[in-house]
């Protein structure tokens, strides 16, 4: 068990990907804090699917867009579990639409949770695991922090951002035994992109871009995740991992 004896917070942990990883942490041995804004049935679900197999997981609600809120993740990681190893940046939300249609309001929407959360959320993460020796920052991105998304461009824009942020956090907190890293999607199926993709013509558009012809599944990111929070990727830091059947190429 690769994770065993770490508490990780995952924040958006309700469901998609955030989901997947809290199961994935925990299958590990990790102890997790599931993160969520508003669907506290589904969290709930993550954390008895975790119990159920014999893994510790408590709910929190937080939303990240709202700074003063991250304190509550904090004090449920310390609160329940003594300690904080690990810290994953999941919760995001877009904006789909033309860039001449777009608004400073949902400019200020998409980045307080895709973009200045995170960062700050980081921040609050980094001073408990620079105390206690140590830890894992793992920024969940998007093939989009590196390709451009037509008409969904404050979203875009956040993960570029992200994938920016991973390397900065990563340069200053490395002397400190904080490794921070991002792992990139790409098309995978999630409520943030289900509705989209219900769209045969728009779907076959995106499977025309993939090299390995098909939508990915949240729990195929499991394994990139666990190995960059683990002690296995000990000597990565500042690394961007994509995991997208090849889309990028």
């Amino acid at each position: 068990m690769r994770l065993r004896g770490k508490t990780a917070i995952i924040t958006g942990a309700g469901r998609g990907i955030g989901a997947a990883l809290a199961e994935a942490f925990a299958a590990e041995g990790a102890a997790v804090v599931v993160n969520y804004s508003v669907s506290a049935q589904a969290a709930a679900g993550v954390v008895e699917r975790i119990r159920a197999a014999g893994g510790r997981a408590v709910a929190c609600q937080a939303d990240v867009g709202r700074l003063d809120e991250h304190d509550a993740l904090i004090a449920a990681a310390l609160g329940n579990f003594g300690r904080l190893d690990i810290l994953v940046n999941n919760a995001a939300i877009d904006r789909r639409e033309p860039f001449l249609e777009a608004t400073p309001g949902h400019w200020d929407e998409v980045m307080a949770v895709d973009l200045k959360g995170p960062y700050f959320l980081a921040q609050k993460a980094a001073r408990v695991m620079v105390a206690s020796g140590g830890g894992a920052i793992l920024n969940i991105s998007s093939v989009h922090d590196e390709q451009a998304h037509r008409n969904n461009s404050l979203y875009t824009i956040a993960k570029g951002g992200i994938k920016l942020m991973t390397r900065c956090l990563a340069l200053e907190l490395a002397a400190h035994g904080v490794r921070v890293n991002s792992l990139s999607p790409g098309a995978i199926l999630t409520d943030i992109n289900r509705k989209v993709l219900s769209d045969p013509a728009y779907k076959e558009k995106v499977l025309q871009m993939i090299p390995l012809g098909r939508i990915g599944d949240a729990r195929e990111l499991a394994g990139a995740a666990v190995l960059l929070v683990s002690d296995e990727g000990s000597y990565i830091t500042g690394s961007t991992f994509y995991v997208d059947g090849g889309l990028l190429l």
